[in-house]
């Protein structure tokens, strides 16, 4: 279970899988030039790898960014893509719910 700001109310799901060399630096320009929202607002940006075994979650908190990192041993997220590649947007309680075997509503 994810527990972020209690000011975080909305979470952006990343459509595309994402090379997950990247770090803070490139996943925030992804998120200002793809998703066109400021990574300053208190929002989650998740971003999951092709085989969507390992996840990252890249937000702002004060003066700082937070990136978490979590590798899946042998299963795999679930997600629901859009076929237009735009972000899926969620809520924190979406996300806590969409651990392996789960898919958000």
């Amino acid at each position: 279970m994810m527990r972020p700001d209690a000011k975080v109310e909305k979470v952006y799901l990343y459509p595309k899988p994402v090379d997950f060399r990247k770090s803070i630096d490139g996943l925030a320009v992804m998120v200002e030039l793809d998703i066109k929202v400021t990574v300053f607002d208190p929002i989650l940006f998740v971003f999951l790898n092709k085989p969507r075994n390992h996840v990252k979650i890249l937000y702002w908190k004060r003066n700082s960014f937070c990136l978490w990192l979590k590798h899946l041993e042998s299963e795999r997220f679930k997600t629901s893509p859009d076929a237009n590649d735009e972000a899926i947007i969620l809520t924190v309680q979406e996300l806590n719910c969409n651990r392996p075997g789960n898919t958000p509503s």
